[in-house]
C-alpha cells in the first residue's frame, strides 16, 4: 500500500514539487540558524563578557517548545514562508551555538600556552589553534542541527501549507491516507540520511589532519 502510495504521489506531478518546496525551507532556515550558532557561539565561546550577557537569555530560548511559538509566529510574521523558515533557524541555531561556544572553551590550555610563546597575536590565536580546536565539535553540532532542522519542518509546514511534504501529509490526514503518511515519514527519513551523510563527507575532508578522521579521509 505504501508503494502504491508512493507511485500515485510520482505520477500526479507534485511530489517533486513538495520535495523542492520542504528542501528550500531546510536549507534557508539551516543556514540562517547555523551561521547565527557560529556567531553567538563564537562570541561567547571567545568572551567571558559575551557569556555572561548572552548565554542565560539563550539558554530561556532554547527550551521554549516550537509548538508554543507557532500562535506568535502566525499572530506576528503572517501565513507566508517568514514563518516556517524562522522556526527551522531557531531549532537550527542552538545545537551549533552550543557546540560552537562549548568547543571553543574546550580548547586544550596546552596549546594556547605554546602558541602565545611562539609569540602568536590573539587573531593568530583564534586562527590557527582556537578554531581547529574547536572544529570537531562545533561539525557535531552542525550535523545534529541539519537533522533538527528536518524535525522543526514537519512542525513548520503545519502553518497553512499550500506546499511541501507537511502539507501533503496533511492531506492525507484529513483523508484517512495512512499508507501516504507513512511514505512522508520515508521522505522525511531519507532526507535526514542524505543530510547526515552529506555532513559526515564534510567533516571527514575538513578533518582529516585529526587521527580519528585520518582512516575515513582516505576512503
Amino acid at each position: 500500500m505504501v508503494a502504491h502510495a508512493a507511485y500515485e504521489q510520482w505520477t500526479n506531478n507534485t511530489l517533486w514539487t513538495d520535495i523542492g518546496v520542504s528542501l528550500s525551507r531546510v536549507l534557508a532556515g539551516f543556514s540562517i540558524g547555523m551561521l547565527s550558532g557560529l556567531v553567538l557561539g563564537t562570541a561567547v565561546g571567545l568572551s567571558e563578557f559575551n557569556h555572561d550577557l548572552l548565554d542565560r537569555s539563550l539558554q530561556m530560548l532554547r527550551t521554549i517548545p516550537h509548538l508554543a511559538l507557532v500562535p506568535l509566529m502566525i499572530l506576528w510574521l503572517g501565513i507566508d514562508e517568514t514563518p516556517r523558515i524562522l522556526l527551522v533557524a531557531l531549532g537550527t541555531l542552538f545545537p551549533v551555538y552550543i557546540n560552537t561556544a562549548s568547543g571553543i572553551k574546550n580548547v586544550d590550555a596546552k596549546l594556547l600556552e605554546m602558541g602565545k610563546s611562539y609569540g602568536l597575536s590573539r587573531k593568530e590565536l583564534i586562527k590557527q589553534i582556537i578554531i581547529p580546536g574547536a572544529m570537531p565539535s562545533i561539525l557535531v553540532g552542525i550535523r545534529y542541527a541539519l537533522g533538527v532542522a528536518w524535525l522543526t519542518l514537519v512542525i513548520a509546514e503545519t502553518i497553512a501549507s499550500r506546499n511541501g511534504i507537511g502539507y501533503m501529509v496533511q492531506n492525507a490526514r484529513e483523508l484517512l491516507r495512512i499508507d501516504i503518511i507513512i511514505f512522508a515519514i520515508l521522505l522525511y527519513a531519507l532526507a535526514g540520511w542524505l543530510a547526515d551523510w552529506l555532513i559526515r563527507q564534510i567533516e571527514y575532508r575538513v578533518l582529516r589532519w585529526n587521527p580519528a578522521y585520518k582512516k575515513a579521509a582516505r576512503q
